[in-house]
């Protein structure tokens, strides 16, 4: 099991001062909470791909590069990789980079965004999110997987024998998880190439999320790349821990009605009662964070959102202490005495199979030519 933060790099003002970080803190604070996050025993830290204001998080290769050469073991990953509107040519090259950089510490989660504005600005259609997902992974997956490349398709120009540069570290491509929110297809997509599926409940009520991991799991087994039990979920939420519950909602609610992912009208309380964000004590979150099992069956990663609504460094600093000391050790016991024997380990790039390298011309499906 793997235990991760994320940030979405929102610029917001502090709700105590009324100031908002610069472009230049909120970008330090992240790769701060990313050192504080290895340092205090996470396994994993994702940052988010937004084009737009309030956020800074528009570039994660080159974050995610700054903080690989200031750690030495946290898995560095993304919230969304836009796989609708990057290139997936640049998408493989970035991440190639990346990985060879981080001695391998790298998995991307691809998504198709929220945010339909930004579709235009690289010249895509927001009404073919889902078919642009679907062909540029596609083409993704086979340009970590071949070096000679013929491609023909809807939403780029063809290639003809294109070879992705650099390779995948050691002919072993980063592990790629799917998110979505709302959509079937995606769950199927992750389930047709036995990828990991991830679920962000951060909004909706938990059983509707319940509903997309069990598509995937059936899905995934029928492609036959195991059992439903052994389907790779992954799954997030937010969370604010204090030493007693009192404590945590009273400081937890200024950033709560100040963020851009929470509220929409709702209170702390009701946000919690229908969505995954827990505020409260560690035992608290511990008990919380245990249910989802109840909900989704045995998963692989549970990532963490902690840092949105203007919260200053020195907040999210201290619940990264908390969750590290009193959470993370307590959930990892109980879960893994929880998980069936035979259920794969969480993936990591050395336990991930070597791609097969060839020069072999396949069409746009990676059949034979």
């Amino acid at each position: 099991m793997q235990f991760g933060t994320f940030s979405i790099g929102d610029v917001t003002p502090d709700p105590a001062t009324g100031r908002p970080p610069t472009e230049q803190e909120r970008l330090k604070a992240m790769a701060a909470i990313a050192v504080k996050a290895e340092e205090v025993g996470f396994d994993v830290f994702a940052t988010g791909e937004h084009h737009s204001p309030p956020f800074v998080s528009s570039s994660p290769t080159t974050l995610l590069s700054y903080i690989a050469a200031r750690t030495s073991s946290i898995l560095l990953s993304t919230a969304t990789t836009l796989i609708t509107t990057n290139d997936p040519v640049k998408v493989a090259e970035d991440y190639a980079v990346l990985q060879h950089l981080a001695d391998g510490r790298v998995d991307l989660m691809l998504g198709r965004g929220n945010a339909g504005p930004v579709y235009p600005w690289f010249g895509k259609d927001v009404r073919e999110g889902i078919p642009l997902a679907v062909e540029n992974y596609a083409l993704l997956h086979r340009l970590w997987r071949e070096e000679l490349v013929d491609w023909t398709g809807r939403f780029r120009t063809p290639l003809q024998s294109f070879t992705s540069v650099p390779r995948p570290l050691g002919g072993t491509p980063p592990f790629v998880w799917h998110g979505s929110v709302r959509s079937p297809e995606i769950a199927e997509q992750a389930a047709r190439y036995g990828d990991g599926f991830f679920v962000n409940n951060l909004f909706a009520p938990k059983d509707h999320f319940r509903r997309l991991v069990s598509i995937y799991r059936e899905r995934y087994a029928h492609y036959g790349h195991g059992t439903e039990g052994q389907a790779i979920v992954g799954v997030g939420g937010m969370v604010f821990v204090r030493r007693n519950s009192q404590d945590a909602v009273r400081d937890y609610r200024p950033y709560f009605d100040n963020s851009p992912l929470a509220g929409y009208g709702s209170t702390v309380e009701e946000h919690m009662e229908r969505t995954s964000l827990t505020v409260g004590s560690p035992q608290q979150v511990i008990d919380k964070t245990l249910t989802f099992r109840e909900h989704y069956g045995d998963y692989s990663r549970q990532l963490f959102h902690l840092d949105g609504g203007g919260m200053p460094l020195k907040v999210v600093l201290e619940t990264l202490d908390l969750l590290g000391e009193d959470v993370i050790p307590v959930l990892r016991k109980e879960l893994a005495a929880l998980r069936p024997a035979g259920d794969p380990a969480a993936p990591a790039h050395a336990s991930l199979p070597v791609a097969r390298r060839t020069g072999q011309r396949t069409d746009a499906d990676g059949r034979a030519l």
